[in-house]
């Protein structure tokens, strides 16, 4: 270490593990990242992600400054820098002169993944989202969570009191369709899984995995089961049953409708759900029995889960089970947590609702106040009045995130106008007519206000910026709060001047003033200054038990067990045909290297055995005469990409594989250095028609044809 390196603590926040880190810092770079020992959530844990934090702060790939899209005679497209001042007015302009020549929904707001990682944008961005009239309001929840949040708020509440898994002290850990060892947690917040999955075996407890795919999890389970992809909800359902059937269940007072959820499953018993999941009828019953046996288990389920057909159902599926094992607001259960800015309790966010209005097009309800994603395509192109005519998407890449992404991407070069707050130019933003690129992590203060929620533990943490943003920089929220402010003023429709007033003065509070002022304001008697002489965080304890009923959202203070759309629903699958037994369905992965779309242009992250091939089962490669490290042609209804297939065991005969976020090349444009890395779009096979009843889409489970490439 040289006279001038200085340590730093810094976070991570580039997934939800939310790792502490300690930063060497020598002449202005960073050159040597460690997990922070001291971070009492994280405890020196750090993945290969975490090393790469300084590469986004040095990409050359990197925008820093405002940039125009400028298209010559000849079609040739180049960008040239402009000022903030400049850039600003064009974007208000833009999203003016929609709204005010063709309606309040003739602007769409699409908010990527990267929005909920970054303070400024959850104090001032969704302030820009409300202040905009549109009901065409998008984000990458649709793709992702929405199943958790709709099932959240009909049963508990809120769509935010989601029981996380006390999993430092349980004694048996369910997972359907999730992979924390390479996601470190989602919708869990679990830094340091590995260690912790030790702790869990050290005192006896065990983990049963149910996943397509073998996966990093998996591997390390006590018992890994097969499932057919799509059908968790059935074999989720018949452990319910189960429970009701043998006499075990044990459920809190604060219960209604739970004679209705009884009725409502009587018909999907072990045996018909192992005809359609592969899963042998007496594992099931198995399971279901050391589940309500145990003296504590959480169940949880996610990604896998969540983006399928009946993705809504399954999650409720998981709740009952840990509500009905009496192991809902249990010590080693699941427990909604108390953090120090308590998002729920104090209505920061909102309860969430359900079709109060829906899609012009397709007539899809909204949920959370946001239309699917997978409808706005269908906006763009329909006409007629409502008819999406400008876009800003607010970090985000919907072309390779959202379902059938190569029409998305067609639809886009359709706009009057698009802008995008974005630090890349990428498959998405080079539609826009003007990109605004923000600080990135390491230059800006940095609280947690979602991830704090999720925890597997209580903890706060306030984490300075690392460095100072330089004078031709801005930060998110100053971004957003020049374009709420120079928007709204070019609107026909005014505010009153009260309105205007308020507004203006919440937009231009910083993040970390509000940050105080919300800890100020809390029950946990954690304040910022507290938090500045502690930057490695404050430990609040272990999850508590016995919040509920007092917790409870709902106008009676109870659990609604049975919620009408559920039972709906169920009812729908109860009368759905039995799925094709022969047919070919696709998944998705996710690697420890990887988050979402980005961090393919940090080229430590991306070195070594290419990791974008199709898996596929040996079975199913000698079926149809292919041979491992062959190139393949995979088809769906909605398109086909050219992929290299490797063989493997890892996946269960009937399945094949791909991972989410790769192919950083369309239309012959090398985006920026990820294009080197080889590797498809996965939501080019996507199909935007096929939604969940929460509106999120269907990226599990996809039929698919796979043949030779010529």
């Amino acid at each position: 270490m040289t006279e001038t390196a200085t340590t730093r603590i810094g976070v991570c926040n580039l997934c939800e593990a939310i790792c502490g880190l300690e930063l060497t810092v020598e002449d202005g770079r960073v050159t040597k990242v460690r997990g922070n020992p001291e971070d009492p959530l994280s405890r020196g844990h750090i993945c290969p992600k975490g090393v790469a934090i300084a590469d986004v702060y040095e990409d050359p790939d990197r925008l820093r400054q405002p940039v125009r899209r400028v298209v010559a005679e000849d079609g040739e497209v180049s960008w040239q820098q402009i000022g903030w001042d400049e850039a600003f007015d064009l974007v208000a302009d833009g999203m003016a002169a929609a709204l005010n020549d063709h309606g309040r929904d003739a602007l769409a707001v699409y908010l990527g993944n990267p929005n909920v990682h970054s303070l400024g944008s959850m104090t001032h961005g969704l302030g820009l989202v409300k202040a905009l009239p549109t009901r065409n309001k998008f984000s990458a929840t649709s793709v992702d969570q929405l199943p958790h949040q709709l099932v959240a708020h009909l049963m508990y509440g809120h769509q935010l009191l989601l029981p996380i898994p006390d999993l430092d002290r349980t004694d048996l850990f369910l997972v359907f369709g999730a992979n924390p060892m390479a996601s470190n947690g989602s919708l869990m917040t679990v830094p340091d899984f590995p260690t912790r999955l030790r702790e869990l075996k050290a005192r006896g407890g065990q983990m049963v995995v149910f996943d397509p795919r073998r996966t990093e999890t998996a591997k390390l389970a006590h018992e890994h089961h097969f499932i057919r992809p799509g059908t968790d909800v059935h074999v989720l359902l018949a452990m319910v049953q189960v429970l009701f059937a043998e006499g075990l269940t044990t459920p809190p007072d604060h219960v209604t409708g739970l004679d209705e959820v009884a009725q409502a499953v009587a018909g999907f018993t072990p045996e018909r759900a192992a005809e359609v999941s592969g899963v042998p009828a007496e594992t099931i019953r198995r399971v279901a029995r050391d589940f309500a046996a145990a003296e504590s288990a959480a169940a949880y389920g996610r990604i896998g889960v969540s983006t399928t057909r009946w993705g809504t159902a399954a999650q409720w599926a998981v709740q009952l089970l840990n509500l009905l094992t009496g192991n809902l607001d249990r010590a080693g259960g699941t427990i909604t947590t108390t953090p120090a800015i308590d998002l729920v309790g104090r209505r920061i966010i909102g309860r969430g609702h359900y079709d109060l209005w829906r899609s012009r097009v397709r007539g899809v309800p909204e949920a959370g106040g946001e239309l699917p994603v997978a409808v706005l395509r269908e906006e763009i192109e329909t006409p007629g009045p409502g008819q999406v005519r400008a876009l800003l998407t607010l970090s985000g890449n919907p072309v390779l995130s959202t379902p059938d992404g190569g029409a998305l991407d067609a639809a886009l070069s359709g706009l009057d106008f698009m802008a995008a707050v974005d630090i890349y130019i990428n498959e998405t933003t080079r539609h826009a007519d003007v990109i605004l690129p923000p600080t990135t992590a390491l230059e800006r203060d940095h609280y947690d206000l979602v991830f704090h929620v999720l925890a597997v533990r209580n903890t706060a943490r306030f984490t300075p910026a690392v460095f100072e943003k330089s004078r031709d920089q801005r930060h998110d929220w100053e971004i957003y709060r020049e374009l709420a402010l120079r928007t709204t003023r070019r609107l026909n429709r005014k505010a009153t001047w009260r309105q205007r007033l308020t507004f203006r003065a919440r937009m231009s509070l910083s993040p970390t003033f509000l940050v105080g002022q919300l800890l100020r304001s809390g029950r946990s008697g954690v304040t910022i200054s507290q938090l500045r002489k502690q930057p490695s965080g404050v430990d609040l304890g272990p999850l508590q038990p016995g919040q509920l009923p007092d917790r409870l959202v709902t106008k009676d203070k109870t659990v609604h067990a049975a919620p009408p759309l559920l039972l709906e629903e169920v009812a729908r699958l109860d009368a759905e045909p039995a799925p094709d037994p022969d047919e070919l369905l696709l998944i998705g992965r996710r690697h420890l290297q990887d988050c979402n779309s980005w961090l393919h242009n940090a080229d430590r992250l991306v070195r070594g055995r290419a990791r974008h091939q199709l898996l596929m089962n040996p079975t199913d490669l000698a079926t149809r005469g292919l041979v491992d490290g062959q190139e393949v042609k995979v088809e769906s209804r909605v398109g086909q990409v050219l992929v290299e297939v490797q063989g493997t065991e890892d996946v269960m005969p009937g399945v094949v594989c791909l991972p989410h976020g790769y192919g950083h090349q369309r239309g012959g444009t090398r985006m920026h250095r990820a294009a080197q890395l080889p590797g498809v779009s996965i939501n080019d096979l996507t199909d935007a028609d096929v939604l969940d009843v929460s509106g999120n889409a269907a990226l599990s489970g996809v039929p698919v044809r796979v043949a030779t490439a010529g």
